[in-house]
């Protein structure tokens, strides 16, 4: 018999499993960088410009990733200035610096670094703008984690962050969401729990923020429609890089996964046309003033 303490959410559990997940999936995330780029591309060129990243600029980047937007904060900053990218696995953060490589970027360093634990890693005040593109959702301490960068951050540096919107503006990952909680019986996350749409309500970006001590908040919201090729094409891609249904799915016997998926799959074929798969999607930018 299940007890109401089975149920309890451990951070420290969840943070071990987001980064060996990582440390597993970043070869895959990177492979997928071009259609990320596509899908993300207008909110990170928001976040940036929100951010005020120009040239000279110190910028700290948080739950980096393989480094897409690190690359284009670079290149804003120029050689004048410097990007830090941080991340919990150290994987992926090898294709950032990779990246960085490439396209022959000397202004960006990488440091394995938990997302809560930037007070006890980095100089106070040492940053003009503090980014994070997708990350913050998934970080157990929100609060922690706006605290550590407010404090990273020079007087009147900015924060800026992409999170995504409501479940309803992206079904393309509500859908996988909906259909694994149903499968594998998991009650709904919450409130201040971890996961994809957990900053994505209407003012609730904005109410972190001004609880960590930012001023000057907003947010606009940037359509982000995710197009592919077909439904089958974004289930290869959320099976291979989306950590949050890895982590719903751990529950349930591997035998049934591959049927769980099939479904997911069945239900996303409602956004394939004429020209592919093309499955509305929104994102929330928020930016916030030291």
């Amino acid at each position: 018999m299940s007890s109401e303490s089975d149920q309890q959410f451990d951070p420290v559990e969840y943070k071990e499993t987001t980064r060996e997940q990582w440390q597993t999936a970043a070869e895959r995330w990177h492979r997928w960088g071009p259609a990320l780029e596509e899908w993300l591309g207008q909110a990170t060129e928001a976040m940036l410009d929100m951010a005020e990243v120009a040239p000279g600029a110190r910028v700290l980047d948080v739950a980096a990733g393989a480094g897409g937007q690190t690359i284009a904060a670079a290149k804003r900053v120029g050689s004048a200035g410097y990007v830090l990218a941080t991340d919990i696995s150290s994987n992926i953060l090898e294709f950032a610096s990779a990246a960085a490589q490439e396209e022959g970027l000397t202004n960006v360093e990488t440091r394995v670094m938990d997302g809560e634990e930037l007070e006890e890693e980095l100089e106070e005040e040492s940053f003009d703008a503090v980014i994070c593109r997708v990350g913050l959702i998934y970080l157990p301490d929100q609060q922690r984690a706006l605290t550590g960068m407010l404090r990273a951050l020079k007087p009147g540096g900015k924060i800026a962050a992409i999170v995504y919107s409501t479940p309803e503006n992206n079904k393309f990952f509500s859908i996988p969401v909906s259909i694994i909680r149903r499968r594998a019986q998991l009650p709904p996350p919450l409130p201040g729990q971890p996961g994809p749409f957990s900053l994505g309500g209407g003012g609730v970006l904005e109410e972190a923020y001004r609880q960590a001590g930012f001023r000057e908040v907003r947010t606009q919201l940037v359509t982000s429609p995710l197009r592919l090729s077909s439904a089958a094409e974004c289930v290869r891609f959320e099976r291979e890089s989306f950590g949050a249904l890895h982590q719903m799915l751990s529950g349930l016997p591997a035998s049934v996964r591959g049927a769980v998926w099939e479904e997911i799959e069945e239900e996303l074929r409602q956004f394939e046309g004429a020209d592919g798969f093309e499955a509305p999607g929104e994102m929330v930018v928020g930016a916030g003033v030291k």
